[in-house]
């Protein structure tokens, strides 16, 4: 009942090519400049180019997708934000009003607005070419009573991050970004953390969208009460996803999921695009290699979720607001990663003299 969904295990993860990442990195160690002194841009290059199987990738056009899915649990008042505003929030995003769509404009990249299950009818122009109303239910069932999700549900909604994914490739991104809208989605992150790790609730749950002390005690009552009443597996991630996770959560490791399978780098953004990765991983370990870790969240559990996944964030600018603004704001680096490689001059190139043997 909970092995892992065909779309997943029937897929094909490409190894990273090795031969394309050997080319680049003598190409780097041939540069004018120290070995090594350009730091992560350097090993991003490598990855960059192991991901797209070619000695010269490519960090540009990217794009965002942007899941947004509701929380029965919000019932248990584990936000400082009605479920209303999940909606309100999609809409100003096809308004292009939102941070995301900000940063997006001033980077270069194409944000997809996905509807997995929001609990409102989205009312929505059909020439609104960017949003993709796939949603599967009015929001996911209160997991302190009843399973997030339904086995068919969560594997609908993995497959609407895998569409999603293929549909943006096919326009012709070389970069994904991803990102994400649910009230009370930081409860189901931390429980699927808790459940895929061994976490107490107590010690990673953090304030979310920033709920006060008897918030958060509420929001770890309520992920206490789910994970005593699934008792999830860890060593079946499915089941965990469907025990207590999301349909936003589902499709951003679908899509995860399958930009892997494209050799497209995939660039999360915080808390709950991390656990979505997170659960990707759980479902087919060879997508670890394609992820990309933009920032270090405020908050405390982002941290511990990137060491489960041995990576290391790009940036430290103290941010928690989700909506794919980290993974957008780290693109530029990935652009001075493939521009270093591509534009600067080597030591014979450039005439200069190379160090003392």
């Amino acid at each position: 009942m909970f092995s892992i969904p065909s779309v997943i295990s029937e897929l094909v993860i490409p190894p990273l090519d090795e031969a394309a990442m050997k080319a680049v990195q003598q190409r780097l160690d041939a540069l004018a400049k120290p070995q090594g002194s350009l730091g992560r841009l350097e090993t991003l290059a490598v990855q960059l180019a192991g991901i797209q199987g070619r000695s010269t990738p490519k960090a540009a056009p990217a794009a965002v997708a942007v899941m947004a899915g509701d929380h029965g649990v919000t019932a248990e008042g584990v936000s400082a934000y009605p479920s209303e505003v999940t909606a309100q929030m999609v809409y100003n995003f096809l308004r292009g009003g939102a941070a995301i769509n900000v940063f997006s404009r001033q980077m270069g990249a194409r944000v997809y607005v996905v509807d997995v299950g929001v609990k409102e009818k989205l009312v929505v122009d059909p020439n609104q070419d960017d949003f993709f109303d796939r949603k599967i239910s009015f929001g996911t069932a209160n997991m302190t009573v009843e399973p997030a999700m339904t086995p068919e549900q969560a594997t609908a909604a993995i497959e609407v991050g895998m569409e999603i994914a293929r549909r943006v490739v096919a326009d012709g991104a070389q970069v994904l970004a991803v990102g994400e809208m649910g009230i009370g989605n930081s409860t189901a992150a931390v429980a699927l953390v808790c459940a895929l790790h061994n976490h107490a609730p107590a010690e990673i749950t953090g304030r979310g969208t920033g709920v006060d002390d008897s918030g958060l005690l509420r929001k770890i009552s309520a992920i206490e009460r789910a994970l005593e009443r699934h008792a999830p597996d860890p060593k079946e991630p499915f089941h965990v996803l469907c025990a207590v996770g999301g349909l936003e959560i589902a499709a951003m490791a679908g899509y995860v999921i399958q930009a892997a399978h494209l050799r497209r780098p995939v660039v999360i953004d915080g808390l709950i695009s991390t656990s979505a990765a997170l659960v990707a991983v759980h479902l087919c370990p060879a997508v670890r290699n394609y992820l990309i870790p933009s920032h270090l969240s405020q908050e405390p559990l982002h941290a511990i979720m990137l060491k489960h996944l041995e990576l290391s964030p790009l940036l430290h600018i103290d941010m928690r607001l989700g909506e794919g603004t980290g993974a957008v704001l780290a693109l530029p680096l990935l652009e001075a990663a493939v521009n270093m490689l591509t534009q600067m001059a080597t030591f014979s190139e450039a005439g200069v003299s190379t160090r003392d043997k």
